[in-house]
């Protein structure tokens, strides 16, 4: 018998292609760049080709989901449906193709179908939210018409694998097909690190959230937690970083526009991370990626304990779990008081991260839909 790593050798090396269709621009959404972006260079180092497509552009994709702009939003609607359309004959030469959460925001999922059905594509279907229901209470009967989220079902049906962010995720994937693995929200540890900051007096005490407009409500119901702690401790302040102001009462709130250009250096201004989460079907689906970046950074985290933020976050070793107003005073009171656990709460975060959630560590599972 030959051996085979010799007879290996001598066959020419095929170039495997992946055609990567998302909803949002590149380097934007960090559901894409924290959950496949940051692959890329790994991909092409294993000889893959890549290629990508969005279904909106860099200059519309934040004016298509804020109030107003309908002319805006319907020629970015339109030209989404024309580069779908591209995109198809673009699919033909691929021998992978990754969707991320949906092709079209709108309407049954007609392009998976051709790419699934007529085209006989392996499609690795991958999303990071339960993006079969909304968290939305007053949504019209025509938006759920035309958001038609049951397509989610299908495509997981049509696809080659599914890659979802946590175990809830995985368990509604497995209602369509057995070919379902978690593949955690990750970051790259070479860039998210402790970094120094020097320009911060040793006495002030700074408690931060970052993350979307979408996702402010939820600071929002731990207002009374905050003001109370900032009325106990002089030193404490808060910086918010988000793509829209915060509506909240606070005396000492410094709010930071998000910007990826400056998004460590801005969360590394903190020394306690928060994350605030009611317990539903819709949050069952989050994938921590707020406790994440904290715990990248350093930063002790105090976290609701739903979905995955019960396996992120360790009680008493890396940070703590709140469920009442009571249980958020606690917690932030004795890291407000204890800089020393605070330290050693944060080196173990950074641990957590270097061993279950850093790109390093998950190349090879991420790797492995690829086959």
């Amino acid at each position: 018998m030959q051996n085979f790593a010799k007879v290996s050798a001598t066959l020419p090396q095929v170039t495997m292609k992946i055609l990567f269709l998302t909803p949002y621009p590149l380097q934007v959404a960090p559901s894409q760049r924290f959950r496949f972006e940051q692959y890329f260079t790994f991909l092409q180092e294993k000889g893959f080709n890549l290629s990508h497509s969005s279904f909106l552009k860099s200059h519309n994709w934040q004016v298509f989901y804020k109030s107003g702009n309908l002319i805006n939003k319907l020629f970015a609607l339109f030209n989404g449906v024309f580069i779908r359309i591209i995109d198809v004959y673009r699919a033909s030469t691929a021998d992978f193709i990754f969707i991320h959460r949906e092709l079209m925001p709108i309407g049954p999922p007609v392009f998976e179908w051709i790419l699934a059905k007529v085209l006989q594509k392996k499609i690795i279907y991958d999303f990071d939210d339960a993006i079969w229901l909304t968290d939305k209470t007053d949504e019209s009967q025509l938006e759920k018409l035309l958001r038609w989220r049951s397509k989610v079902g299908l495509i997981c049906k049509w696809s080659h694998k599914i890659s979802v962010g946590n175990s809830y995720l995985a368990k509604y994937a497995q209602k369509f097909t057995k070919q379902v693995f978690i593949n955690p929200t990750t970051l790259d540890t070479s860039l998210h690190h402790p970094l120094n900051n020097e320009l911060k007096s040793e006495k002030e005490i700074t408690i931060g959230w970052t993350g979307s407009r979408s996702t402010l409500k939820y600071l929002k119901e731990i207002e009374p937690v905050l003001i109370e702690i900032e009325d106990k401790f002089q030193q404490i302040s808060y910086i918010i970083i988000a793509d829209e102001r915060p509506n909240l009462n606070l005396k000492r709130l410094k709010y930071i526009p998000w910007k990826k250009q400056t998004e460590i250096e801005d969360l590394n201004q903190i020394d306690i991370g928060i994350m605030p989460l009611p317990s539903d079907p819709w949050t069952q689906g989050k994938c921590g990626f707020k406790a994440l970046q904290y715990f990248a950074l350093g930063k002790p985290a105090v976290v609701s304990p739903v979905a995955i933020n019960k396996e992120i976050v360790i009680p008493d070793v890396n940070g703590y779990w709140a469920s009442s107003q009571q249980e958020w005073v606690d917690a932030l009171t004795t890291l407000v008081k204890n800089e020393k656990l605070r330290d050693e709460f944060g080196a173990k975060g950074v641990e957590t991260i270097q061993k279950k959630f850093s790109v390093q560590a998950n190349q090879q599972n991420f790797l492995s839909f690829f086959n």
